[in-house]
């Protein structure tokens, strides 16, 4: 089952052309206090992870084969009853595969930090995934920003406010190890359920409705 309610990317609060895009559900002062660490990340070390972004890297003919056949998978939108492809590492430096969840109900979530309606629904999925602890269910978002910088300042805020029975796996598509098949979304949020073999068996544009909570709940 397939389903789209039609959501697309909405902009963040802007101001004097800087984006706040953490102002919709955070107090000023953490926003403030972010923008801050924002701008000497900026001076500092921005510089330098951009040119280590843009630098070659050495590669193998099978590796280059290997990547332009991920590549083609990633511009294809996942089929359901696939079996999709998600590797690379967390925010916080963890390695990830997706294979490693086989057994669980897992539920693939594209976003972004200046995606108002991802940030929305970001106190339901929290208080859903703490609900569900315990249960053959986990909760894995894709970071979809251009810069590692908004997903680090986002991670900041959630490490001072959120409790951990409602942190959930976090990933980046920049990344330079990050692999996936699910092909890139057009608009955000986007979902994907797995059942415990899995596969693919529903797929979500824009806000996630209140049956797909019923369908993980089935399928537990």
């Amino acid at each position: 089952m397939e389903v789209s309610v039609g959501c697309k990317f909405e902009s963040s609060h802007t101001t004097k052309g800087m984006k706040y895009p953490l102002l919709d559900h955070f107090p000023r002062r953490f926003a403030l206090a972010t923008l801050a660490a924002s701008a000497l990340w900026c001076a500092v070390w921005a510089p330098s992870a951009v040119m280590a972004q843009l630098r070659p890297a050495a590669s193998s003919p099978q590796a280059a084969a290997s990547g332009a056949a991920v590549s083609a998978a990633a511009q294809a939108p996942t089929a359901l009853g696939s079996v999709p492809i998600l590797q690379g590492k967390t925010v916080d430096g963890r390695a990830f595969n997706l294979t490693a969840l086989k057994g669980k109900v897992v539920l693939v979530l594209f976003w972004s930090t200046d995606c108002a309606v991802c940030r929305d629904k970001m106190p339901e999925l929290r208080e859903n995934y703490a609900g569900w602890r315990g249960k053959p269910f986990e909760l894995v978002t894709v970071s979809m920003d251009r810069r590692m910088q908004d997903v680090d300042d986002y991670e900041k805020i959630v490490a001072r406010m959120v409790p951990l029975p409602q942190r959930f796996v976090q990933l980046w598509a920049g990344e330079p190890g990050y692999v996936a098949s699910f092909g890139r979304p057009v608009s955000l949020p986007a979902a994907f359920l797995l059942d415990k073999s899995g596969k693919v068996v529903e797929r979500y544009s824009g806000r996630i409705p209140a049956e797909a909570w019923d369908k993980i709940a089935d399928l537990l």
